[in-house]
């Protein structure tokens, strides 16, 4: 039998996430932008990067982790247009069991995304990698490096790390 506490908490849940909801849709393009990607990149642009990490896992001899990648949108190249930051995992590189952790920059040319820069950020012995956000067209990673006690499954010095599209290539901040 429904209670009065029971239908008050029911209610307030539903109103906070109506809050939640309605904040979202009110917030400014940009600022969207900083939060994580929630949903994989779909339809051409999944396409597009799917075509691309395949290519770079073929070409190191290795397949990716399909369930570690993550991908987040922000305008990462200052022209104030939604790009996508996109960190994957290749493993088994000719045969072995280590990882190796990459962020991918892809841009919209007239609308079309496009990949244009690349480069390693972590994986197995150097360290952890998450990715986090794009502010002011930087891509903020969290980190998890190792400390001189831990195993090489478990590194635990927190850290973060900067990179920003320049020239072409992804540069460390």
């Amino acid at each position: 039998m429904p209670t009065l506490r029971n239908f008050s908490a029911v209610w307030l849940l539903h109103l906070l996430s109506m809050l939640i909801v309605v904040c979202l849709v009110a917030m400014p393009t940009g600022a969207q932008s900083k939060l994580p990607s929630a949903l994989p990149a779909q339809g051409p642009d999944k396409a597009v990067i799917d075509k691309f990490i395949s290519g770079q896992a073929t070409e190191l001899g290795g397949e990716e982790n399909g369930k570690a990648r993550k991908a987040i949108a922000g305008d990462i190249n200052n022209d104030g247009v939604s790009d996508l930051a996109v960190l994957y995992t290749i493993e088994g590189v000719d045969g072995g069991n280590n990882y190796t952790q990459y962020l991918a920059v892809f841009v919209r040319l007239q609308g079309v995304l496009v990949p244009i820069a690349h480069t390693e950020v972590g994986g197995k012995g150097n360290r952890s990698v998450g990715l986090e956000s794009i502010r002011n067209n930087v891509i903020v990673l969290t980190t998890l490096s190792y400390g001189p006690d831990d195993p090489m499954c478990c590194p635990s010095k927190k850290g973060t790390a900067r990179f920003v599209l320049a020239n072409g290539k992804l540069v460390s901040q």
